[in-house]
């Protein structure tokens, strides 16, 4: 590697500007640099990810190609909110179809379709437990939403991950769901009197 040259602003983006790039959530830009590498002249998007210990170097013509974008606005943060609180669609096709599919939304950085895999795979107290892979694969999701939503709202982590729960646990069909677990277990202890 050799010299590197530094710069402020490249195609909308700035340096300290938190962005996300698709298959690793939320980053914030350190750097724009112009490196030579193997002869040809690159400028580089330097991205941290703090939580992972990570640097990316992005070149700034593949911006567009790699799906990097700006954080999400606040009324598509509401609208990933709302997302969740719809009911589950669960393919019946087999896990490891679903699991791809799930696997390919967390990493599209589409913050509406993160939001689907967390509403698809959330497990209320009363519902039965989750395979490894699914739990897995929600707290993938869980995680890169509560990121973007944490650096949109000028958040904590933990405390979005607290706003997805509730609001997942205020969702209406799994209220419903909840009301008719609880009546169950009142028949059953009823009818063992």
């Amino acid at each position: 590697m050799a010299t590197a040259k530094k710069t402020t602003q490249k195609q909308g983006f700035k340096v300290n500007e938190q962005i996300v790039y698709p298959s690793h959530g939320v980053g914030r830009i350190v750097a724009i640099e112009k490196q030579e590498i193997a002869g040809l002249t690159l400028e580089l998007f330097v991205i941290t990810f703090d939580k992972d210990k990570m640097t990316l170097r992005v070149p700034v013509a593949k911006v567009e190609s790699v799906g990097m974008r700006k954080l999400a606005e606040d009324g598509l943060v509401e609208k990933s909110l709302k997302t969740i609180k719809g009911r589950a669609r669960v393919k019946r096709a087999m896990w490891s179809r679903r699991a791809q599919e799930y696997e390919a939304k967390i990493n599209s950085g589409d913050l509406i379709q993160i939001a689907e895999v967390v509403r698809d795979l959330y497990r209320a107290e009363s519902q039965p437990e989750q395979s490894y892979s699914e739990r897995q694969l929600y707290e993938a999701a869980l995680d890169r939403m509560a990121r973007e939503i944490a650096a949109v709202n000028s958040m904590t982590e933990t405390e979005a991950v607290r706003l997805i729960e509730q609001t997942l646990a205020k969702s209406p069909s799994r209220m419903k769901a909840v009301e008719e677990a609880e009546d169950g277990d009142a028949e059953d202890q009823s009818a063992a009197a």
